[in-house]
């Protein structure tokens, strides 16, 4: 099978396809095989060298869709369509950055779905954490919300997610810089307002009703002062390359009687799985991707998500499509 292996850290430049033997099964395990798999900061930050606990040589890759070859669990059957993530996938054991891969039972999760490989390939990772953050944020119809990291791939992921249900919802995002073209992209998708996001301090001196913060650390205190009283703030992400938040006292810190939550995409089950999917069908979600690559052209595909340009989930799927191989763009990180 072809496979992306990285052997040191570095820049996408260290992650060679190379052949590799297809994964024995083995008692407890399921082999899939692989259709598509959506590209996750995560994925750059191991493969950048920030995940101490991984190991090289890895295949990366903490999500995936596709059908079950084989298996050893009697409630999945050969030729499920089955998504999978977390559970240390591509990173204690190899992931989905291969045309099969060999998976814990627990973590194999069959499902019911009419979408292409290419959308399917969007939902896992990014929409379950768009979606476990918005039930944390009791959206309702008559809030105005603040995406902070509004280009990134949950930020999308949960503008779709909640305008689907309310369409008059007034949602603000927020994006680095004064990045004119992108704040035009995602006007279409459909934030309302797009605003500024300098050195990590809003450009308004808005309030909301609920805020998801997806920078973390490195932004959430001005976020403590972008709240209304009794609002919800719900850290999810860490885009802003900050893990902890320091000299934090919760009541100087978080003002005006806010409450303050979190989601982790690594508390996953079945029945979570089944309640994203059925929201999606219900509420009609679009879950298009914004940009596809092939296997082979995992490199550009890393590029672009690290590159001013990118924004939305980036996926990757396990057949040929129109090459992308000519696209380089080495700039870094941009939300």
């Amino acid at each position: 099978m072809k496979a992306i292996v990285i052997y040191k850290a570095g820049d996408a430049h260290q992650l060679q396809i190379e052949e590799r033997p297809i994964p024995a099964l083995k008692e407890g395990w399921t082999l899939v095989k692989v259709k598509g798999f959506g590209i996750n900061r995560s994925e750059i930050f191991t493969r950048q060298g920030h995940s101490p606990s991984v190991v090289f040589p890895r295949i990366l890759g903490i999500e995936c869709v596709g059908v079950v070859e084989a298996t050893t669990s009697p409630t999945l059957s050969v030729g499920q369509t089955v998504v999978s993530l977390m559970g240390e996938m591509g990173r204690a054991f190899d992931g989905s950055y291969a045309e099969y891969t060999l998976l814990p039972n627990a973590q194999v999760y069959p499902i019911n779905t009419s979408l292409s490989w290419e959308d399917l390939a969007a939902v896992p990772e990014t929409y379950y954490t768009a979606f476990g953050s918005m039930q944390n944020l009791q959206i309702k119809p008559t809030d105005t919300v603040l995406v902070r990291a509004a280009a990134s791939g949950v930020g999308i992921a949960f503008l779709r997610l909640v305008k689907a249900q309310y369409p008059s919802l007034r949602v603000v995002g927020s994006i680095r810089g004064n990045n004119t073209k992108k704040a035009a992209a995602l006007s279409r998708l459909g934030y309302d307002v797009i605003i500024a996001d300098n050195n990590n301090s809003l450009a308004t001196d808005e309030q909301f009703d609920k805020i998801l913060e997806l920078i973390g650390p490195a932004s959430i205190k001005d976020s403590f002062a972008h709240i209304r009283e009794y609002g919800i703030i719900c850290a999810t992400g860490l885009l802003g390359g900050k893990w902890y938040l320091e000299d934090f006292d919760p009541t100087r810190d978080l003002l005006h009687n806010a409450y303050l939550t979190t989601f982790y995409s690594g508390s996953v089950n079945a029945e979570k799985i089944t309640q994203l999917f059925a929201y999606i069908e219900q509420y009609h979600v679009p879950v298009t991707p914004e940009r596809v690559f092939h296997l082979e052209e995992i490199v550009a595909a890393h590029q672009y998500v690290e590159s001013s340009e990118g924004y939305g989930k980036v996926v990757v799927v396990n057949w040929q499509i129109d090459s992308l191989a000519n696209w380089q763009i080495d700039s870094l990180a941009i939300w």
